[in-house]
């Protein structure tokens, strides 16, 4: 294995964009990428494969229906801990992230960070093109709410561009997280937070898709709301004896 970092793009009906986001990220010749398809109808799993046929560097795990972005990352990364990688990078597969981004991601979490956000929302600032008034309200409420429900200290904890180093996946139980969406998201932080660890924050421009639809839903938004109480709820009631911690 020549890369340390595993940069994982889950899929669902990403055809006319997970050909170019993985060719920007080979471009960097730093990282592998692991694909994780969600069955998609439209063929995005072939376009992974005929990549794959042209470099080792590119992988592909097909599942057998859409499982949700939350179950694919946490199939990525224990594929990854299996495989030896030091360092896990979430990214979109519709274009919203910019691969350009990614070697930041390692300069800042080897200045002795467990995981790194890329924060849409750092300094006051909104680094965001493409979206309507109402989806920035939604993602910047969002943020405010369950931060200040769970006390995080962060300004986009419902950002899907992030790093985490292997030591942060393996203090938790990957098992035991059972969200997806922006509860993912959520429920990752907040239980590597009170493991002990390090999170940092550095800036990003996201972009809105050029192609595709969106995978936002009232379920995804309903599972948000609700997490921050029921992460609550279950650390009072000791959650870590339930296994979300490993011994």
């Amino acid at each position: 294995m020549e890369n340390k970092t595993l940069v994982i793009v889950p899929v669902y009906n990403e055809r006319k964009n997970v050909g170019i986001v993985i060719n920007d990220i080979l471009e960097l010749k730093e990282f592998s990428v692991l694909v994780v398809d969600d069955a998609s109808p439209d063929g995005s799993a072939q376009v992974v494969k005929d990549i794959i046929s042209k470099n080792n560097n590119v992988f592909l795990i097909e599942r057998p229906k859409k499982l949700g972005i939350g179950t694919a990352y946490v199939t990525g990364f224990k594929w990854g801990l299996k495989k030896g990688y030091d360092y896990f990078i979430e990214m979109d597969a519709d274009g919203s992230h910019n691969a350009e981004a990614l070697p930041w991601f390692i300069k800042e979490i080897q200045n002795g960070y467990d995981v790194i956000i890329g924060s849409r929302y750092i300094g006051g600032k909104i680094s965001v093109i493409g979206w309507d008034f109402h989806r920035l309200l939604l993602s910047k409420f969002g943020n405010f709410y369950a931060s200040k429900l769970l006390r995080l200290p962060y300004t986009d904890i419902t950002s899907g561009f992030r790093c985490y180093s292997k030591k942060a996946l393996e203090s938790i139980n990957l098992d035991a997280i059972t969200s997806n969406g922006y509860a993912f998201q959520i429920e990752m932080i907040y239980w590597i937070k009170h493991a002990g660890l390090k999170i940092g924050e550095m800036p990003i421009t996201f972009y809105e898709r050029t192609a595709g639809s969106s995978k936002m839903n009232r379920r995804i938004i309903w599972e948000a709301v609700h997490l921050p109480w029921k992460l609550r709820i279950e650390r009072l009631k000791g959650w870590y004896s339930k296994g979300i911690y490993k011994a």
